[in-house]
């Protein structure tokens, strides 16, 4: 394919001409993977385009293509590559961002990779030769130098040599870690600034130059400092699309380019205020106003983005993992919003707006587009509530240390306040102290936070000991234990360790409880959501041991909490455990249940649908999920039905210990969280795929019926189902239908036709309440139980009445008729109720509202009922005591209405 006819100019354009050029060579067009790093949960995110092709650079996996093109969305919002401080403030720093890039993996090497740059840049992109610099790795006293690179530039591009530099291991050297494959790299830069002249100043390090493609070449295995040539050389490159698309647009910033500008058009109509794209040029707190405007509009249009493609993932807000970055990212822009001086939900649109231009080579975005607008819309909504609170404790504090003239710094207790009460991340907490020259005390955060989870850590002590101290010691000594039982429900077994009160003892006797280690066990320990499993023990001579639970601890170690109910054990005893059947039969249905409920879930509801905990135990099971809003009833009646189908299969369960990486290719969903091993158990029961170490049913049919019993909310983003299931849910039918059985007896009338009769019985029910009401409201309009006392202070009419019983909204009521009839004034009713207690309320008339208004005077008369009100200036109320005075009550209302209407 030759060159296009026309320079591609938008991000769009340049982005298909890059894949365009590659595939044209040969290159599998490989989609963008997920932010969620292939294969390793304890990740946070893919931050670079090499991320998804490791395995084959490493050889642990064959690649299905010699050489591979892509743009992959990637995100740097934490761990050491984090550049959430300087986003905004520099013209090139991104939270999320898309990388492209080509590899090869044993195909073409460096020559290859230096004539596609070269020609990409210059041919396609038609960049101008004369403001472009590349660097080679120059060599040190433990790696040679990559000469080879320098050559191909030299006899491939037009560049002089005083433009092909050499850089040390620092900028030129690539390692995937202290071992493995290496390689030098090449860099090509670009002049931002020629007009300084034709010499090239790139070791001044003077930001006249800015990088734009790195191309790594892995040609070595490193081991114990050794470099081994690698038999299949590869390559791995790298270049930022936002950066050649500033670059090819003329800009200096990547936030001047039209995928930003069209981002930051919509805060710009939403602040009803205009972007100037100016920055400071130490890149730090400039105090200017206009700087500072305009550090918001990128700030707002990278976050919004960001917020878009995690949302998209299924990632909602949260305290923790990948769920807290998005909630620093999403509050650090509601924050820049606030600078901007828009109250209400802003980022939204702006994430909503991302979606759209994104939508078209990230389809993700276009699918979920629904559910990032109202999961924005929500945390917005959340953090406004706490925002203005927040800010005015800062400010305060930092009045408070300025008037005492201390250092510049918030006491790590307020950090730590702000964290905790107001949701404030301690990032952005730094961000708004910064503004004012203010640190933090870190180290008293930390403190107080320690403190904190000191307080609230249960310590996990069962059988007088703690069992991460304990696991430790006997792990120490090589100990273990077998687990049996996902084939067995009984096993022989040695006791290996007696442990009561805490500590190691020769044996336990009748009565004694404690902890027993075991070579071999059949029980399940505590686990994955999974109650510990009960049975017996039988020990030596006749003896016998009850297990009341079982936990794991260490490296596979379980620990049976047991008490002796006759004989007794001692290390070393040759013992029977058995596991109680039933009890293991439900708990195993409800886990099956659990994973039938997830893929029901996740196919009724959406893909963003995550697991965030759960429980399972004889009986009952709990499941916690990641979704935005109540389920519906008719969606909660899908989910029992797409999940009751499988059961219906009644299909085998596959089990299969596998690596985690061939889990995940297949479809097996893991957990950011999870610990996972080097070998995995992958549990496929129908259409659902899960990696699960718990126990499980033998065929989908014996799960029995499924029943959701109820729906509810956990926290934010986090909704929660409760379910039964095997047994457990016949009894929960039988229980329902005796429900109804008597429902219907009382109401006499058929089953089938009970709920008909009941809706009649409380839709005559309601009659009778509202006609009560129509009747309690007539008698006290009508002066029926009530007395009246009219005055006319200064020309107002103002009116004085007592009733008896009244509720709130009787009176309310009753007040509006009373200024009715008024036309103009001002009234106060008193309703004495049982037990002594009483309610005023007071009400004005739109016309002298403002001159006699209602919330200040009732607040003046509440002292007198022994209690507080207050409310609008058009009606306010007040509850207390029943005054023993009335008379002068009533007095104290027509003095307040005198002294404000003279």
């Amino acid at each position: 394919m030759p060159a296009p006819a026309q320079t591609p100019q938008t991000v769009a354009e340049i982005r298909k001409a890059f894949l365009d050029f590659f595939a044209e060579h040969g290159h599998a067009v490989v989609a963008s993977h997920s932010l969620l790093p292939p294969a390793d949960p304890t990740l946070l995110f893919v931050n670079a385009g090499m991320v998804q092709f490791k395995d084959y650079f490493t050889g642990a996996r064959a690649a299905p293509y010699k050489t591979a093109t892509s743009t992959q969305k990637c995100l740097r919002v934490s761990g050491k590559h984090n550049d959430l401080e300087n986003v905004g403030r520099t013209r090139r720093h991104h939270t999320l961002f898309e990388m492209l890039g080509n590899f090869s993996f044993g195909d073409y090497f460096k020559e290859g990779a230096i004539r596609f740059a070269w020609q990409f840049l210059t041919e396609w992109l038609r960049l101008d030769p004369s403001r472009l610099v590349v660097t080679w790795f120059g060599g040190n006293d433990s790696l040679p130098a990559d000469t080879e690179a320098r050559d191909l530039w030299k006899a491939i591009s037009s560049l002089p040599e005083s433009r092909i530099l050499p850089l040390g291991e620092k900028d030129n050297f690539w390692a995937m870690g202290d071992s493995g494959p290496c390689g030098p790299c090449t860099e090509i830069y670009y002049d931002l600034d020629p007009s300084q002249g034709p010499a090239c100043t790139l070791y001044a390090d003077d930001g006249r130059y800015m990088e734009i493609w790195n191309c790594v070449f892995m040609q070595y295995d490193r081991q114990n400092g050794h470099l081994t040539p690698l038999p299949a050389p590869c390559v791995d490159t790298g270049m930022g699309l936002e950066r050649i698309a500033s670059v090819v647009q003329g800009q200096t910033s990547n936030y001047a380019t039209d995928l930003f500008l069209d981002l930051i058009a919509v805060t710009e109509r939403l602040a009803n205020t205009k972007y100037c794209g100016q920055f400071d040029p130490e890149n730090v707190v400039s105090g200017q106003p206009d700087i500072e405007r305009d550090v918001a509009f990128r700030v707002i249009a990278d976050h919004a983005r960001a917020t878009a493609f995690l949302i998209a993932e299924g990632i909602y807000p949260d305290s923790e993992g990948r769920g807290y970055v998005l909630r620093r990212v999403m509050r650090r822009a509601m924050r820049y919003g606030r600078n901007l001086g828009i109250k209400g939900p802003f980022l939204c649109e702006v994430a909503v707006k991302a979606a759209d231009l994104l939508g078209g080579i990230f389809p993700e975005l276009q699918t979920q587009r629904a559910v990032i607008e109202r999961v924005t819309r929500q945390e917005e909504e959340r953090f406004g509530q706490t925002l203005e609170s927040g800010l005015r404790l800062i400010a305060a504090e930092i009045a408070r240390i300025a008037a005492e003239g201390g250092a510049k710094v918030l006491p790590g207790a307020t950090v730590f306040l702000l964290h905790d009460t107001h949701g404030f991340p301690t990032d952005l907490t730094a961000l708004i102290c910064g503004e004012q020259g203010f640190a933090l005390d870190m180290p008293g955060f930390d403190q107080a936070m320690a403190e904190q989870k000191a307080r609230g850590k249960a310590s996990w002590k069962k059988g007088g000991g703690d069992l991460a101290e304990l696991a430790k010691e006997l792990g120490d000594e090589g100990l273990t234990t077998e687990f049996v039982g996902y084939e067995h429900d009984h096993t022989a077994a040695t006791v290996l360790a007696v442990i009561h009160a805490g500590a190691r003892v020769a044996s336990l006797g009748v009565g004694q409880e404690g902890l027993l280690v075991l070579s071999r066990t059949c029980l399940y320990g505590e686990g994955g959501g999974q109650v510990g499993d009960k049975g017996e023990i039988a020990l030596v001579e006749g003896g016998r041991a009850v297990v009341l639970d079982t936990l794991k601890a260490g490296k596979g170690l379980h620990f049976h909490r047991a008490r002796i109910e006759n004989g007794a054990v001692a290390a070393g005893d040759q013992v029977l455990v058995q596991v109680e059947a039933a009890r293991r039969a439900s708990i195993r249905a409800h886990h099956s249940a659990t994973h039938l409920i997830h893929k029901a879930l996740r196919d009724t509801l959406g893909a963003h649908v995550k697991q965030r905990g759960s429980l399972v135990e004889a009986g009952r099971l709990r499941f916690d999920f990641s979704h935005y809003a109540a389920l519906t009833a008719d969606e909660i009646r899908a989910v029992e039905r797409h999940a009751n189908q499988r059961v219906v299969a009644n299909q085998a369960a596959e089990v299969e210990n596998t690596s985690m990486d061939e889990a995940v290719k297949r479809g097996a969903m893991a957990f950011f969280g999870d610990k996972y091993g080097d070998v995995v158990r992958v549990m496929k029961l129908g259409d659902s795929i899960e990696l699960c170490g718990g126990t499980h049913v033998a065929r989908t049919g014996d799960i029995g019926l499924i029943q959701i019993v109820s729906e509810s909310a956990v926290s934010a983003g986090v909704r929660r189902i409760e379910a039964v299931c095997h047994l457990a849910a016949v009894e929960h039918v039988q229980g329902a239908a005796q429900t109804l059985d008597n429902l219907a007896r009382r109401l006499g009338s058929p089953v089938e036709q009970a709920g008909e009769r009941l809706e009649r019985v409380y839709e005559q029910l309601k009659a009778a309440q509202q006609e009560v009401e129509r009747w309690k409201q007539k008698a006290l309009s009508g002066g029926g139980g009530a007395d009246a006392q009219e005055r006319t202070i200064a020309g107002l009419k103002s009116v004085f009445r007592t009733v008896e019983g009244a509720d709130a909204v009787v009176l309310r009521n009753l007040a509006d008729q009373t200024r009715d009839k008024l036309g103009s004034g001002v009234v106060a009713l008193l309703s004495l109720q049982e037990g002594g207690k009483a309610l005023l309320l007071v009400a004005a008339t739109k016309d002298v509202c403002q001159k006699v208004p209602a919330g200040p005077l009732v607040a003046e008369l509440a002292p007198l009922l022994g209690g507080r009100g207050g409310g609008r200036p058009d009606m306010a109320q007040a509850g207390g005591n029943a005054p023993s005075d009335v008379a002068a009550l009533a007095e104290a209302f027509f003095a307040g209405v005198a002294a404000r209407a003279s």
